[in-house]
Formats: structure tokens, C-alpha cells, sequence
């Protein structure tokens, strides 16, 4: 070494020691420097020896020596001193310093470095700060060298490359100007000319690569600093164009009430941060891997296999970007309880798919395009929060300059990010990105089905008065092709709600077509009024009419679900399970007929049930209880059992806790659970022929009167007959054939409908003048209710209006 090859903040000798000898010595690993400043260090120490690098090392705390203090510890024991100070200069005993400071702490205890240099009023507070930012330096360069030669994190004596970087700067930040002070080997090792450097750290933030600046303005921004000391390694671009990694330890002063003033750092040659082979050949692997996958699904398995384990992470997502929602492919692990509710909220697909304006920090990350990395106790929305609660890496997919996902790398525990994985995730980032390009490509016709498929299914089922309904929704994983499983919620009148689920033949874009057509159809016949047999036959009817070679299979529930009545009709489905309150579980037998497409005149056989409050019904598909390896009869027995075992309380939880079993599946999987909770009091019905004679809104009126004072209405009876009279005189008037009077009082509202035999729907007048003699009557209607409305019936139509209840009334009528 020259007499110059080491200088940093007055030391110009600096002596690595590493703990060896099973823990009781310290080796010599490396001398840089001016080694004639202190000659003949030798090259084992005793830790409990007497000695700076002893003593240092066993306190666990740096050891400063100025000139005098030196000169009195040599005197107090000449003849153990490491090294012997030189002698032909007489001045330089008297103005020679000395530092020694552990490397590692705790258990993972490294060794001492020793610092040396003419210094004659000894090392001042801020140089002993920044050597001490130096000696983590090298102990992060230790710890790496020791890791990539031998495995182990314990050092060795002997190692091919310099654990003290050689060109290492230091600079001192004053937070209320921005001004900053930095040594000239900073300058250097970024390529800035010392005459050049304006003393703003904009300045040499420019020369950081733009995925690294965010981590650097953390660091530097007061609002996010501690007292602690900061590290992390980034990237340079040189102004020749070089890639250059850098290594950066800083530490933050505060004045006396705590407000952080001044940032001390140091920043070196971080040479030892550059890919190893086994690096480079990681990567080489995973891009040959990535070459040859053909789908989406293959590309996140590989991609999380390449990052979960290497990474030593809890959870790791992939997503795609589909305008502004996040497809999530692959969750790994699948259990819904290792994710936040965001991402299990609503399975209607494989895994969920989330607006990205629901995740803002998400959303700014893909924005910019930057990997993203925060750490434990960062302030993060809840669905960002709870993937990495100890520390959360958001990683954007680019391909042809614009984001095509996503993916997410969490831990649960506290976890440092070291500049290792940071080379990795943006490694993979553009390999995984270029990837899901390919496979969207190699896979056009699967997309494309699987995203009519999505389509065609509920986006969101309804909120229902008296129970909670819910779906789940898995592709196969066996295979390419889609399926046509399908399901519905159709809320009806009076309280009424419709529960389907089907099951096209066949795997095939053809397949989900069927489906869709095949939903709406029902929805239809549900909404118009039909009974549930009717809407089966006719839905066969039209599934005959389309000349198509595939059968669909159905199972549709009209449930009361104020009276807890279902009527159940099933087209060669499976049979519907219910979980009693008990906890006892039973297939309900239902009469069935063939499946839909088969015969156009079949007849549906009806059957009828009754619910009780905690009552949990489940209609599944034929995916979730049999493939190659099961048989019917033992799946239906496997999803019984966890049924009997779920918490009726929460049914996402069950249905999830039924689905997430299933690992390759043979077919679609398509589920629909209701748990029906029932009314805090049944609802009161009855119904009048209304006759068409003169005075027949008078009879209505008077049957109304009585029947409501008989159930206790007294405050909306006035309402209630001013709607019964409007509602049957346009009846009357406007319709031909019989009209009905309906009149139904439930928990907290007062419903009252006409039925009458047109088919054409009442319409509001758009303008009304004074001279009019008519047309006023759906205005009052609109006026004395809270709804109304109108809905088709076989033959005809329903009006109805719904009058809020007074809690008085309700709650006297319950006693």
C-alpha cells in the first residue's frame, strides 16, 4: 500500500480485526494505509488481552486514544502493545491518535477495526461519529465477504477481497439550509468535479439511478428520520455512463428538544455489492423459466418462487394491470387469513380484483414506476399495511414503457432491506413483466374467454334484509379452457329473494356464452314474476330453442325470507346442504328433473322447505366435491364436515374455509352460501278482490282501515288509504280484468301493491298544469311514501308502495 491509499476524516492507517480461534482471538485480516504510522501489528490478539482492539471489542464500545491518552497507554504496558509507534520523527509520538471500534453487535459480533492518524487534539465528535459510520461500513462489507466465501456469516482471516472500501468520503448535512459539506473522495466516487459541487444535496441526488430515489429522500427528509442510524446501498450513474454501487450510513443529530438538525454520513465504494455468480446465475435461471411459460398463472408461480424463499418473505402477490383495478393471479400464501380483506373481499374469480385507487401508495408506485420499499410501522392504508407489517416491498412490472402489474413482497417481522434484494427485485421486475406480455400474447383465446366469463358473473351480490349471501368463484387449474358454472342473487318482491346456481357443459368460450345467456334468462323470468317452476321450465325452453349440444344443469331457491319458506327447484343439480343451528348438516333432498336442454316440454317438479333463523344454505357446483381422485359421495362428505365445523357467524369465512381446500381442480368451482338470520318479527299479510263496482275504492278503503287498525297502525293509516285509493283507482280505471289489493306489514315498513292484468307500466306525468282534472295520482303516490314502483307479473303487473313504520308501533305489535 502507498502511504496515501487510506484516508478518511484524519486516519491514514486502518487495521481490520476479525474475531477467530473459536471465539477467544482476534485475526489481522487486512492493513491499509500508512503502515509505517504503526509497524509490526501483530496478527493475533487475545480478546481478553490488553489491548485497544481487545478492550474496545469486549465493551462493546469504540475506544478513542489522543496523543496523550496513547502515550500513557503505551507507558502502562509497553511490552503487550499492538504495534510500536514509529520513532524517526520525535514530533509525531506526541501528535499520533488512535481509534478502535467493534465491528458487529450483539450476537453477531465480528471484530475491531483500528484507526490511526496525525491527529494532535485528537479525533473531534463529528470525525468520531462518522468513523464510526465508516466501521459499520466495513462491517457490512465483512459480513457480506464472509457470507458469499464460506456460507457462514462468521468472517474468515483470509478473504480474496479488501474489506476496508478504499475510496470512501464523508458529508455533513445541515437540515434547515440543505447545505452540504462533503469530502472530496465523495465527489469522486460520483463523478462530480470539486469546482463544480454548489454545496446543495440536489446536486448529488441527481446522480442516483431513478429507482433508488425514493429510499434516498426518505432518508433525507426530516419528517422521517430518527435518531437511529440509517443504511442502505444505491446506485450511481457516472457521467461516463458507469453503474456504480454505493454504500451509505448516516446518522441524525438533534438539538435539545428533540428536532433533528444535522445529518452525518458516510458513503464508500460498495464493490462487494455487485452480483455474485450465483446471483447472475439466479437470474439467468428464472429469465429461461420465465421463456418458456405459456400463462399468466405460470409466470406468478415462478416469480414467487424466485422471490419468496430468497427473500425469506411471508407473502408474496402478483397482480395484473387491467385499466385501473389489480387482478390478482397468484396469492401465495393462498390461506384468506394471511390477507388483509381488500384482497379476499370479493372472490367471484380465482383471487379478487382491486381498484387501485383504493390503495393509493400502490397506485403512486405504479405511477412512477420505481420499486418501493417501506419499512416496519410505515403509515400505509390497511390493505397495504397488513401484507408486510414488518416491511413491505411494492414491485411494478414494466413491459414497452408502461406498467402491465404488479407484485407484492411482505414480511411479518422487522425486516432490513439490504441492497442485495434490491438488485434482485428490479432484476425480476423486468423479466416478470416482459413475461406476462408473452403469455398474454401466446394465450390470447384464454384471456379472452376467462375475461367473458368474468363478465358475465356478479360483480357484487346484494345486501339482503334477513340473511348474507355469498359467492366464490375458481377456474380450473387443469387445463386451459373455461367453464360455464354460474350463479345469481335476484332480489324479489315482498321480501322475496331468488338464489341460482348452473352449470354449462363443457370447457369452452362456447361454454361461457351459454352461461351468460343462460343467467340472464333467469334473472328475467325471475324478475317478471314468475313462480319457480316456471322460471326452470322456461329457461329450459329457451336453452332447447338455441339449437346448441350443450345441456346446462340448475338449481333455483325462492326464498321468503321474512317467513323462512324456500320453494327449491332442481334441473339435474346437485343436491343443496344445510347446516342447521345445531351444527347437524343434511343434504335437503329436492325433486328434480333433467338437465336444461334436454327436453323442451319437461315439467320441474317444486319442493318446499323451511329456514330457521342460523340457518346456513349451500349450493355448489360438481368442481368442489368431485374430480379424478374423488368421488361424489366422499366430497359431499368432506365439504359436510367443514360446514359443521365453520362459525355460522362469518360467511365469507366458511365459504372461503370451503373453497381454499381445493387445490388442482379438474373443473370450475362454483359456490353460493346464504346464511339466513330471519326478521325480528314475521311479517302480517292479506289480500282483497277488488270488484269493479262504483264505489269499489271505498271497499278498499274500508278493508284497509280495518285490517291496519286490527295490526296496530294507527299514526300511517291516513297515508295508507290515501295510496290505497290512488293505486286502485288508476287500477280501475286504466286496466282491464281483476285487480288485487295487497297488504303486507313487516318489521319496519308498511307495503301495499296493486296487481292488475296489464302488462304496461304507469308512468308520471311530466308536466301537470292547474286546469288538469287528472294524472296527479302517482304524484301523490311519490309524495306520501318512501318507494315505489313497478315490477312485471305473468299476465300482468304489480304497483306497489312501501310506507316507513314508527319503531313505537312495531315494537308494541312484537310485545
Amino acid at each position: 500500500m502507498t502511504r496515501h491509499g487510506f484516508a478518511f476524516c484524519g486516519a491514514e492507517l486502518a487495521a481490520v480485526y476479525v474475531l477467530a480461534g473459536g471465539g477467544n482471538e482476534l485475526h489481522l485480516a487486512e492493513l491499509t494505509g500508512d503502515r509505517r504510522m504503526l509497524y509490526g501489528l501483530p496478527a493475533i490478539l487475545a480478546v481478553e488481552g490488553h489491548s485497544p482492539a481487545a478492550e474496545a471489542f469486549r465493551a462493546g464500545r469504540p475506544l478513542w486514544l489522543s496523543p496523550k491518552e496513547l502515550a500513557a497507554y503505551v507507558e502502562s504496558d509497553p511490552h503487550h502493545f499492538p504495534g510500536r509507534i514509529r520513532g524517526e520523527d520525535s514530533e509525531t509520538p506526541a501528535r499520533l491518535s488512535l481509534g478502535a471500534l467493534p465491528l458487529g453487535r450483539g450476537a453477531n459480533e465480528l471484530g475491531c477495526l483500528i484507526v490511526a492518524g496525525v491527529v494532535p487534539d485528537g479525533f473531534s465528535p463529528d470525525r468520531r461519529s462518522l468513523l464510526e459510520l465508516y466501521a459499520d461500513q466495513v462491517a457490512a462489507g465483512l459480513e457480506s465477504a464472509a457470507a458469499r466465501t464460506s456460507g457462514r456469516t462468521a468472517p474468515q482471516t483470509h478473504l480474496a477481497q479488501a474489506l476496508v472500501p478504499q475510496r470512501g468520503g464523508a458529508f455533513i448535512l445541515e437540515l434547515s439550509t440543505g447545505r452540504m459539506e462533503a469530502h472530496a473522495h465523495v465527489l469522486d466516487l460520483l463523478g462530480i468535479p470539486p469546482e463544480h459541487f454548489d454545496g446543495r444535496v440536489e446536486t448529488l441526488l441527481s446522480c442516483a439511478v431513478p429507482d433508488d430515489m425514493p429510499a434516498l429522500m426518505a432518508i433525507v427528509e426530516p419528517g422521517r428520520m430518527s435518531a437511529d442510524t440509517e443504511q442502505m446501498a444505491f446506485r450511481i450513474r457516472r457521467p461516463g455512463g458507469e453503474l456504480r454501487w454505493l454504500g451509505l450510513r448516516c446518522r441524525v443529530e438533534v438539538d435539545a428538544d428533540g428536532v433533528p438538525e444535522r445529518v452525518l454520513g458516510v458513503v464508500a465504494d460498495a464493490a462487494y455489492l455487485r452480483p455474485s455468480a450465483d446471483e447472475v446465475s439466479a437470474v439467468q435461471r428464472l429469465s429461461a423459466k420465465l421463456a418458456g411459460a405459456t400463462t399468466i398463472r405460470e409466470v406468478s408461480q415462478l416469480v414467487v418462487g424466485s422471490l419468496r424463499g430468497p427473500l425469506d418473505a411471508d407473502r408474496v402477490a402478483v397482480a395484473e394491470l387491467e385499466s385501473d383495478r389489480l387482478v390478482v393471479t397468484l396469492l401465495d400464501p393462498p390461506e384468506p387469513d394471511a390477507w388483509p380483506d381488500v384482497w379476499r373481499s370479493e372472490w367471484r374469480s380465482e383471487w379478487p380484483d382491486v381498484s387501485t385507487h383504493d390503495l393509493p401508495t400502490l397506485e403512486a408506485s405504479l405511477r412512477e414506476g420505481h420499486v418501493s420499499l417501506w419499512p416496519a410501522g410505515a403509515e400505509l392504508e390497511p390493505g397495504l399495511a397488513g401484507t408486510g407489517p414488518g416491511g413491505l416491498a411494492v414491485l411494478p412490472l414494466p413491459a414497452d414503457g408502461r406498467m402491465v402489474g404488479v407484485c407484492l413482497i411482505g414480511w411479518d417481522e422487522e425486516h432490513r432491506f439490504g441492497p442485495e434484494e434490491r438488485s434482485l427485485l428490479t432484476a425480476t421486475a423486468g423479466l416478470a413483466g416482459q413475461a406476462l406480455m408473452r403469455a398474454h400474447a401466446l394465450d390470447a383465446g384464454h384471456e379472452l374467454a376467462t375475461m367473458l366469463q368474468r363478465s358475465l358473473l356478479p360483480r357484487k351480490l346484494p345486501e339482503l334484509p334477513g340473511g348474507e349471501a355469498v359467492a366464490r368463484y375458481l377456474p380450473a387449474t387443469a387445463g386451459l379452457e373455461v367453464g360455464g358454472d354460474w350463479y345469481d342473487v335476484i332480489p324479489l318482491g315482498e321480501g322475496h329473494v331468488a338464489l341460482v346456481i348452473g352449470d354449462v357443459q363443457g370447457h369452452s368460450a362456447g361454454a361461457a356464452t351459454i352461461m351468460g345467456q343462460m343467467r340472464t334468462a333467469v334473472r328475467a323470468y325471475a324478475v317478471e314474476g314468475h313462480p319457480p317452476d316456471v322460471v326452470v321450465a322456461r329457461a329450459n325452453r329457451l336453452l332447447v330453442g338455441m339449437e346448441t349440444d350443450l345441456f346446462a344443469t340448475c338449481l333455483y331457491v325462492d326464498l321468503d325470507m321474512e317467513e323462512g319458506i324456500a320453494r327449491l327447484v332442481r334441473a339435474g343439480h346437485l343436491h343443496p346442504v344445510i347446516r342447521h343451528p345445531d351444527g347437524s348438516t343434511e343434504e335437503l333432498m329436492v325433486e328434480g328433473g333433467p338437465p336444461l336442454g334436454v327436453l323442451a316440454d319437461e315439467e320441474f317438479p317444486m319442493t318446499e322447505a323451511g329456514l330457521v333463523p342460523g340457518t346456513l344454505l349451500m349450493m355448489l357446483t360438481d368442481g368442489l366435491v368431485e374430480s379424478a381422485n374423488l368421488t361424489l359421495e366422499e366430497g359431499m362428505r368432506r365439504v359436510s364436515e367443514v360446514l359443521a365445523a365453520a362459525d355460522p357467524t362469518d360467511a365469507g369465512r366458511v365459504a372461503d374455509e370451503l373453497v381454499v381446500r381445493v387445490n388442482r381442480r379438474d373443473d370450475d368451482v362454483a359456490l353460493l352460501l346464504l346464511r339466513y338470520d330471519g326478521t325480528r318479527v314475521r311479517p302480517m299479510r292479506t289480500h282483497w278482490t277488488v270488484w269493479r263496482l262504483p264505489d269499489a275504492v271505498m271497499h278498499a278503503r274500508r278493508f284497509t282501515a280495518r285490517t291496519l287498525r286490527s295490526w296496530g297502525v294507527v299514526e300511517e293509516l291516513d297515508a295508507a288509504l290515501l295510496v290505497v285509493s290512488e293505486l286502485v283507482t288508476n287500477a280501475i280505471a286504466h286496466t282491464q280484468g281483476e285487480v288485487r289489493l295487497d297488504v303486507t306489514l313487516s318489521s319496519d315498513r308498511l307495503r301495499i301493491a296493486v296487481n292488475d292484468a296489464s302488462p304496461r307500466s304507469p308512468v308520471k306525468p311530466a308536466n301537470q298544469n292547474w286546469e288538469a282534472t287528472g294524472g296527479r295520482g302517482l304524484l301523490i303516490v311519490e309524495a306520501s311514501t318512501a318507494s315505489w314502483g313497478s315490477v312485471p307479473l305473468s299476465g300482468g303487473k304489480q304497483v306497489w308502495a312501501e310506507i316507513p313504520l314508527a319503531p313505537r308501533e312495531r315494537l308494541a305489535k312484537a310485545q
